[in-house]
């Protein structure tokens, strides 16, 4: 299925007009030692799963040196748990995340850890106190052996332009495995932007009176992600509602119009106690279960979406 010409020329626009990754080649080095780990020489028989996990939202720059921006509602909590579940599922994990949100292993950490979670024994020493011993320590433990099986890479964003061009140097990376790639779609994206080349250079004075400004709507990029960026790759992707009477709808016309495998649908307020993912033919609701010890609805939606993978993975290689 080709894009239209007009999507394909926003798109093209947009990535042409976009700042250039500061650190594009520094990403490229990383993707490319993080997939001959998990890419044979024979073909993706023996290859791992690998998922990309997208977290927390992005800013959308006022101006070229920047001191404002819009910025989107999202904690990343849901894709650090996740990352949580994909690992321990036997998933390699790209967790692509914004700066400052939350990190995976270290969801149960106070906000300030660094002066919640340690004290000051004496003038030359500094240890853990002891009601956080047992969080920091698995933050750290399972981290650092996540990162050191080259498990887990984690590489961070700030702006639309950023998420945007490595989420695709991600994606074209993802084709060498084909099926066995994942793609994790729960970032807070933002629908409109201020191009580059629109923005102020410096800082928007505001003795220039009220500020008028014109957001263009940042393009859909889904539909080429999926059918042109990694079309192998089994794709989840994101609808948030805070009217529950319009999500299930909203979330289906997503999955049909963007050919994602999979959307999950959650309402504003109970999000964290469930959502529901929409497929062709089903939608099923996914609840935290307190009562089997589990404090997250995360755990029972990777397991679904592992076992819905595991069937792509086995159909494709027929």
């Amino acid at each position: 299925m080709a894009l239209s010409n007009g999507l394909d020329a926003e798109i093209r626009s947009f990535f042409d007009s976009a700042p250039p990754l500061k650190n594009r080649d520094d990403v490229t080095a990383k993707l490319d030692a993080f997939f001959r780990n998990h890419s044979p020489p024979s073909g993706n028989g023996g290859a791992r799963r690998v998922v990309c996990v997208t977290s927390g939202g992005t800013t959308v720059p006022l101006e070229q040196r920047c001191v404002r921006y819009i910025d989107n509602f999202s904690s990343g909590h849901r894709g650090a748990a996740s990352t949580e579940y994909f690992l321990k599922a036997g998933y390699a994990v790209i967790f692509l995340y914004r700066r400052g949100t939350c990190q995976p292993y270290c969801r149960f950490l106070p906000d300030d850890p660094l002066l919640e979670c340690l004290e000051i024994k004496d003038e030359s020493n500094i240890q853990v106190h002891q009601s956080h011993s047992q969080a920091v320590t698995s933050a750290i433990t399972k981290t650092h052996a996540a990162v050191a099986d080259g498990l887990l890479l984690k590489l961070p964003f700030t702006t639309i332009f950023e998420y945007l061009q490595m989420l695709q140097m991600v994606a074209f990376t993802m084709r060498s495995i084909g099926p066995h790639a994942m793609l994790y779609l729960a970032a807070a994206v933002s629908d409109f932007y201020v191009p580059w080349e629109s923005m102020a250079e410096h800082k928007i004075q505001s003795g220039s009176g009220p500020l008028d400004m014109r957001l263009v709507q940042v393009p859909k990029m889904l539909l080429v992600l999926r059918k042109e960026w990694a079309p192998m790759a089994f794709c989840i992707s994101f609808k948030l509602e805070t009217d529950s009477k319009i999500l299930l709808e909203k979330a289906d016309i997503a999955l049909r119009k963007y050919k994602m495998h999979m959307v999950v649908a959650n309402e504003l307020l109970s999000r964290k106690e469930e959502v529901v993912v929409v497929t062709r033919n089903e939608k099923i609701s996914v609840r935290r279960n307190k009562s089997l010890g589990v404090d997250d609805v995360e755990s029972a939606l990777i397991e679904l979406l592992v076992g819905r993978h595991s069937t792509y993975v086995e159909n494709s290689d027929l």
